[in-house]
């Protein structure tokens, strides 16, 4: 019987739960924010929408790169003796 592993994100907020929250959740928040200041200000959607799709971007990646820098370290901490 294989042995069930815990997704990637939930291993990486074991790992690092401040960084991973900033990463993934921070800019998510922002954007939620920032499409009700929009809609409460009467600002123009272009400029809100663009604006949260540009955070849904920037966390995509952020969150990639530390997903990968936490593989990176945790095959290096497997090779050492």
């Amino acid at each position: 019987m294989a042995v069930r592993r815990p997704g990637v994100f939930v291993e990486l907020f074991r790992a690092a739960p401040a960084k991973s929250t900033l990463l993934a959740v921070g800019p998510l928040a922002l954007a939620a924010g920032q499409l009700a200041n929009g809609y409460v200000n009467d600002v123009s959607p272009v400029v809100s929408i663009s604006f949260a799709v540009t955070m849904v971007a920037f966390a995509t990646v952020a969150t990639d790169h530390h997903a990968a820098e936490h593989r990176r370290r945790r095959l290096e901490a497997d090779l050492e003796p």
